[in-house]
């Protein structure tokens, strides 16, 4: 006697952009750039590819809302009695563990004329600029700089974090790395070599935290 094929479960809740972009996040955070396909898509959302078509027209669009999903989800936690320089720091930390966390994020965050996923950070970054008292034919300078430290520092850490191997030590890592800056020639690396220690130990978090305290420092220090 011939027995049926099962057929896959189908999904019980509704179908939705919400849904789509948020299973294509946990793709790429899985399988990367390159496994995300509406067909493997739809599988993971038990339905068919057109399904997801009448949501996202494309890859490129998908790609587009699950960056904004990240960086939206980073901005979100928010404290109203926050000072300026409190709220800064706390947007900085939130998006370089994003990025820590969805380390492909960063080769999605180019704008591009009708689309820029940082653009929100840019406005938040600039009001609270504002607040600190920067004048305001100083404030776009100001708040770029702090923008291009902040995602030129956690795109740098996510794609550290892409090139190394899962299961890597990273204290091991950061030992080799430090045995090769100490044999460095002593004359073309004095400054390079002499930090050497501070490199085998440090934290790239608290590293990258120090350096918005020292560039809102040099804003509150301006002539």
């Amino acid at each position: 006697m011939a027995t049926r094929t099962r057929r896959p479960e189908r999904r019980q809740e509704p179908l939705s952009r919400e849904r789509i972009v948020a299973a294509a996040v946990d793709l790429l955070d899985s399988v990367g750039e390159s496994g995300l396909t509406f067909r493997t898509l739809a599988e993971r959302l038990a339905t068919g590819p057109g399904a997801i078509y009448w949501h996202v027209t494309g890859k490129s669009e998908l790609l587009a809302a699950a960056t904004d999903a990240v960086i939206g989800g980073a901005l979100a936690a928010d404290d109203p009695g926050a000072t300026p320089r409190d709220a800064v720091r706390a947007l900085a930390l939130g998006v370089f563990d994003a990025l820590d966390v969805h380390p492909w994020v960063g080769a999605h965050l180019v704008s591009t004329a009708s689309h820029s996923p940082t653009l929100p950070l840019f406005e938040r970054i600039g009001r609270q600029v504002r607040a600190l008292g920067v004048p305001e034919s100083a404030q776009f300078t100001a708040a770029s700089t702090l923008m291009n430290y902040i995602l030129g520092v956690a795109g740098q850490n996510a794609a550290n974090t892409r090139r190394v191997e899962p299961g890597t030590d990273r204290a091991a890592h950061l030992d080799r790395v430090a045995g090769t800056w100490a044999e460095l020639d002593p004359e073309e690396y004095a400054f390079t070599r002499s930090v050497t220690e501070q490199l085998r130990g440090h934290d790239d978090r608290a590293e990258f935290a120090a350096g918005i305290d020292l560039i809102l420092t040099g804003i509150a220090g301006r002539p």
